[in-house]
């Protein structure tokens, strides 16, 4: 009998781990398969052919096609979102080399939550899905696009005591620097098309270069100008 119980302990963990790894391997399956026939257009078999399980299994998991269809949304806002706030860690801390660091965070922000697979399946999903499942992107909206606003208009606040930044909304402020941020890519993000690293850290360097022209102290614009006077060449 003692030597019973480890074993079915064992087969226990083993068919958990089993069952975990077909959950991942549906839920990504169905991801590439929403994204790619939106969904009205996909099926279960072609989800179940691409997760390498059988259809049933499927309906084991999640019982129906509009259930799963949440599980996945929800997966990937839980990416989406975990992506989004690692890169709110990397905001400058303070006012040392400024325009390199800030350029560095918006080339963050693009290639981990805009560029990457999970911001172009949410951004496809909200424009093909998004009439049919208001609650589920409104959701969305509030997690992610709604509390980085939040989030970096607080960054601002702090940073501003220390960059001399002269912002009277940091609300506002943040609105306006992510609006820079994909101003350049929206375009391409649009048509589904990947920029390059090239082209993500152009944009980067543009927005941040802009938005530190109109929210720089009067003061600090007109040192900085007389520096770059005083410069050879």
């Amino acid at each position: 009998m003692k030597d019973r119980i480890p074993s079915a302990r064992k087969a226990s963990g083993h068919t958990q781990r089993g069952q975990f790894a077909k959950r991942v391997s549906i839920l990504d399956a169905a991801a590439d398969v929403f994204c790619r026939e939106g969904f009205s257009g996909a099926s279960i078999d072609e989800i179940a052919m691409e997760a390498c399980v059988s259809r049933q299994t499927i309906y084991n998991h999640y019982r129906e096609k509009e259930t799963l269809f949440m599980a996945v949304v929800q997966d990937v806002m839980d990416r989406a979102n975990a992506a989004l706030f690692s890169v709110l860690a990397t905001f400058p801390s303070n006012a040392d080399d400024l325009e390199n660091e800030l350029t560095a965070f918006a080339a963050g922000l693009m290639c981990n939550c805009s560029c990457n697979h999970d911001g172009k399946f949410l951004r496809r999903l909200v424009q093909t899905e998004g009439e049919r499942y208001p609650h589920l992107f409104e959701a969305w909206r509030k997690q992610g696009p709604g509390r980085i606003d939040a989030a970096l208009a607080a960054l601002l606040s702090r940073l501003s005591r220390q960059a001399n930044l002269d912002i009277d909304d940091f609300d506002l402020a943040a609105r306006q620097f992510l609006a820079l941020v994909n101003a350049d890519l929206q375009m391409m993000l649009l048509f589904g098309e990947t920029p390059s690293d090239e082209q993500i850290q152009t944009a980067a360097r543009k927005a941040v270069q802009t938005f530190l022209r109109a929210y720089t102290r009067s003061s600090d614009k007109t040192a900085a100008a007389n520096e770059k006077q005083l410069l050879p060449g």
